[in-house]
């Protein structure tokens, strides 16, 4: 049963992660006028957000229905940019990657008439179109290529900052450092729970509706009021360069090939400071090594293929906890048995925000069950 907020009342809606997905249903939230309280363990944004590779694209997610869901949201980017009213580092421009050798290459290929038949805008590039792309890369052996031009970055702790900004100034309460440890239920009729309260140690956080939006976190929080929202666990490192001079002037986004059998390929994109953002593999990679022999290993690879980098030092950042729910899909919507907790975990943040924000604070205000949202409901892991 979907619950609606009561605007009038004092407790409102608590939105437990100011992540990049609690931050934008916050902010829809509050834009509906509802009094929005964020609560997070630490500073806005300091959590999954922040280990973030921040590439917006729809190419490689699948099943059709999960491609338009981010294809969707990708639209919905600099409408959401705009109402933010700040520069959030949202950067359109296009994604490349190569390949060198035949059998990954036929892999490419058919990645790329896979996105076509879902109508993603990716195609295939010869050599000499993908050196005119982008001339400051050093591409080496090129068996396939292709360009998705659709594809984009943003900064997500710009994102998350004008978030809680727009939330200050529309009264939401911002409470960082006060960790949830507990959601303080009661029964009522027919086995029903209901959450009450948050348990924090600034002491409980009353709610009419909470929204679990804690990313990892989120398992914990949930089973303390009987609901199931299993994840598995998905380590991510990536690198972070000093700033140079702006290297990347036409693309955004950076996949090259392995320069070995022994390696992973290495992704890159260049952002507003100037600093080159290195990760590698995919998100089954799961990836620890957060030391700086690793990421001096990650520059040297990413130098290769972007030799402006050469003189760039690599900073690590320690390895990041990304939140994967188990079957790789977002988990969105009231819990059934806890029906006004509303919970919203997913991989794909930063493409999914707008979306998220934008119908989560549907289904809250105005009690709708929006329909796209129902190959991601709780109730599937019940």
């Amino acid at each position: 049963m979907a619950v609606q907020a009561r605007r009038d009342e004092e407790r409102g809606v608590v939105v437990v992660g100011a992540g990049i997905v609690g931050a934008s249903i916050a902010y829809h939230l509050a834009g509906r006028g509802v009094r929005v309280t964020v609560v997070d363990g630490a500073a806005p944004g300091s959590g999954a957000s922040s280990h973030s590779f921040a590439w917006i694209n729809a190419g490689a997610k699948g099943p059709s229905y999960y491609h338009d869901f981010n294809r969707r949201s990708m639209e919905m980017w600099d409408r959401f940019a705009l109402g933010l009213g700040v520069d959030v580092g949202l950067r359109w421009g296009g994604k490349v990657s190569w390949e060198a050798t035949t059998e990954r290459a036929r892999l490419l290929e058919e990645w790329v008439q896979r996105a076509q038949r879902w109508g993603y805008p990716t195609r295939l590039v010869g050599p000499r179109e993908l050196a005119d792309l982008e001339p400051s890369l050093s591409t080496g052996p090129v068996v396939a290529a292709e360009l998705s031009p659709i594809d984009g970055q943003v900064e997500p702790q710009r994102v998350v900052d004008a978030c809680m900004l727009r939330l200050r100034e529309r009264g939401a309460s911002i409470l960082p450092g006060a960790r949830v440890s507990a959601l303080s239920s009661v029964r009522g009729e027919k086995g029903v729970r209901r959450v009450e309260s948050l348990v924090t140690p600034l002491g409980e956080v009353p709610c009419d509706v909470v929204v679990l939006a804690a990313g990892t976190g989120t398992t914990d929080l949930a089973s303390t009021a009987g609901v199931d929202v299993p994840q598995q666990v998905s380590p991510g490192v990536v690198v972070r360069t000093s700033p140079v001079p702006r290297l990347m002037h036409k693309l955004q986004v950076v996949y090259a090939p392995p320069l070995d059998s022994a390696q992973d390929e290495v992704h890159f994109r260049q952002t507003s400071d100037g600093s080159v953002q290195i990760g590698e593999g995919t998100q089954e990679s799961l990836r620890r090594d957060d030391s700086k022999c690793h990421a001096d290993d990650l520059l040297a690879r990413a130098v290769c293929y972007l030799p402006g980098l050469s003189g760039a030092m690599a900073d690590p950042v320690p390895v990041g906890y990304r939140p994967m729910p188990l079957d790789g899909y977002p988990v969105l919507g009231f819990a059934p048995s806890v029906p006004n907790l509303y919970v919203a975990v997913t991989h794909s943040g930063v493409t999914l925000a707008p979306v998220i924000g934008e119908l989560a604070a549907m289904e809250i205000v105005d009690g709708a069950r929006v329909e796209i949202l129902d190959h991601y409901r709780p109730e599937r892991f019940a």
